[in-house]
């Protein structure tokens, strides 16, 4: 059926003495007022975020920095390197499949371990998760090999190589809860 030229088309269906395209925009309207009135707040500006508050970084102790370098080189740096600079290729499995010495500077990632997890690695050892082979990847060093006035010393001379970022996460790391270390011995662990 089509439309006689110029007629009108038909009235939408009507409710009560509205029409419904009426009521649906007055609804539509009124739940928009809503959002807008009880809504959260719309700025031009975020909202200003409290920053944390720095964890002030230690001042480093020039003579154990400097006592903490002559350990490093008498027991570490055959490994490590002689400027702690890690082994050549540090990231690339040797031929064994094993992950060899890192770097202890900033180019390393020893700034991300807390001081109690570096003691507790140079103490008990650390056989790599990546690693091929069972045996550990560096070996414990016991109380008759270095004491732990030594290996705090040592630390420091690691802090001494990172710089401020590096060093702030790193003393970050030194507040929070301690999280233990798996046994080097340990099947699948480090």
């Amino acid at each position: 059926m089509g439309r006689a030229a110029g007629a009108r088309p038909p009235d939408p269906p009507q409710v009560g003495s509205e029409t419904v395209h009426r009521r649906a925009s007055r609804s539509l309207a009124l739940g928009l007022l809503l959002v807008v009135a009880c809504g959260p707040a719309i700025s031009a500006q975020p909202a200003a975020r409290p920053s944390p508050t720095p964890v002030p970084l230690p001042t480093l102790d020039p003579s154990q920095v400097s006592h903490g370098r002559e350990v490093y080189v008498q027991h570490c740096a055959s490994c490590h390197g002689a400027e702690a600079q890690g082994a050549p290729d540090w990231q690339q499995p040797d031929a064994r499949g094993d992950l060899p010495a890192p770097p202890h500077d900033d180019t390393g990632h020893t700034w991300r371990h807390s001081d109690t997890q570096l003691s507790e690695i140079m103490r008990g050892g650390l056989r790599d998760q990546f690693n091929k082979t069972l045996e550990l990847t560096m070996p414990p060093f016991q109380t008759d090999q270095l004491s732990d006035q030594e290996i705090s010393d040592m630390v420091a001379y690691f802090k001494s190589l990172w710089s401020p970022e590096h060093r702030q996460f790193q003393e970050e790391q030194n507040r929070r809860p301690p999280i233990p270390m798996p046994s080097p011995n340990a099947e699948g662990g480090r």
